[in-house]
């Protein structure tokens, strides 16, 4: 053997190879183009799908770190406008964090104290008022058309009494469980701060860092989506504190007026309600009317009830419409959608971060989208990437 290959053993592959090539055009022919259209997309919304569940998976399996660092990123947006005016006014950088966290536990330490200082004032009320609510509803269970006797009610507490005595085992798996989460989200705090701290400090090094990880033309446009993405989050916080701000002065003005007790803690609950949309001010909402039911009476809750669904009209109305979709960007509809989806997924952390993550994942995909860095359109400046302000010598 020479190694020459046979001119016929070619021919014959050549002509195999035809064959078949004419075969495959016809059988692709044969199938409907609406039939291989829809393929194409099915297979690739099926790869998709997949690439979300896994990472949706991690996210869950991670979530101890994930979540200190969410609300790290959340913390740092809201902080960042007070921290940048800081900057700009040639503070030192070091400085403006320490200014930053300082003022932060301030009010969070203020907020606590207002609500420790007037449920310690309100306790002898509110528990003199607990007795006679329960006492009003041991009557209507007599007088009421379940017509019920002192010594079945008493069986009945009796029986409570005991369930929960029998349960004792499973009560206590539960404070264990309980002190566990308490455990965990003590390490979670910690995380957080020196998370923020670090994003503070050198959010331009971590950015850069980033960018490194992608290939060389691909980090412009990253950049300037990551600093759209930035730019809506800060945006979205910045909104969300003053609507949660009037939800609060809102229903906690009505309770004070119309003498509901509590009225403090009533304000901070909705404030950190609010933060979850639509659903956090239909719960913290639902609060406030109950507690103004079991203290003052039913017409006091109806005032309540009006006081709520007011601020609650003038929230999803006027503030949502106008100050929420400028700044996310995204459809009330699809605010509810994604908050009932983010709830289901991850509870409340997932209900929580649902608004800010889908407005930052559609910012980016219309800038990806619409090329918008070949425009030279790329955001600059007041982001987290961003480097101290240059003094006049042009150096940051």
């Amino acid at each position: 053997m020479d190694g020459s290959e046979d001119p016929r053993r070619g021919s014959l592959f050549d002509a195999f190879r035809d064959r078949r090539r004419v075969v495959s055009t016809d059988l692709t022919d044969s199938i409907p183009r609406g039939l291989r259209i829809a393929t194409a997309y099915a297979w690739r919304f099926l790869l998709i799908a997949a690439a979300i569940g896994v990472g949706i998976w991690l996210v869950i399996q991670l979530k101890l770190l994930v979540i200190p660092l969410l609300v790290a990123i959340l913390l740092s947006a809201l902080l960042w406008p007070f921290f940048t005016l800081m900057l700009r006014h040639r503070f030192p950088r070091w400085l403006a964090i320490v200014i930053s966290l300082l003022t932060t536990m301030a009010v969070v330490s203020a907020l606590v104290w207002l609500v420790v200082w007037q449920i310690s004032r309100e306790l002898p009320r509110v528990q003199t008022r607990t007795v006679e609510a329960f006492e009003r509803f041991r009557q209507y269970l007599i007088d009421g058309p379940l017509h019920l006797t002192s010594q079945q009610i008493d069986d009945l507490l009796g029986e409570g009494w005991q369930f929960l005595q029998d349960q004792a085992s499973v009560v206590w798996s539960g404070a264990l469980a309980f002190g566990t989460t308490i455990g965990h989200v003590g390490a979670g705090a910690l995380l957080a701060l020196f998370i923020l701290i670090t994003l503070l400090a050198d959010g331009g090094g971590i950015w850069k860092w980033t960018l490194r990880l992608f290939p060389r033309r691909a980090r412009r446009p990253v950049d300037g989506a990551g600093r759209a993405g930035w730019r809506t989050v800060v945006m979205y916080a910045r909104t969300q504190l003053l609507v949660a701000t009037i939800d609060a002065v809102g229903i906690g003005v009505g309770a004070f007026l119309l003498g509901v007790p509590l009225a403090i803690p009533i304000a901070v609950l909705v404030f950190l309600g609010a933060f979850v949309p639509f659903v956090g001010a239909i719960v913290t909402g639902a609060i406030a009317v109950f507690i103004a039911l079991v203290y003052n009476g039913p017409w006091i809750a109806l005032w309540m009830l009006v006081v709520v669904l007011v601020v609650q009209q003038v929230e999803s109305h006027i503030l949502q419409p106008i100050l929420m979709g400028a700044a996310v960007k995204v459809h009330p509809l699809a605010v509810v959608l994604v908050v009932a989806g983010g709830a289901m997924i991850a509870g409340i952390p997932g209900a929580l971060f649902a608004v800010p993550l889908a407005a930052f994942v559609n910012v980016v995909a219309v800038y990806l989208g619409s090329r918008a860095w070949e425009s030279g359109n790329a955001p600059q400046g007041d982001l987290i990437w961003s480097t101290v302000p240059r003094t006049k010598k042009g150096r940051s």
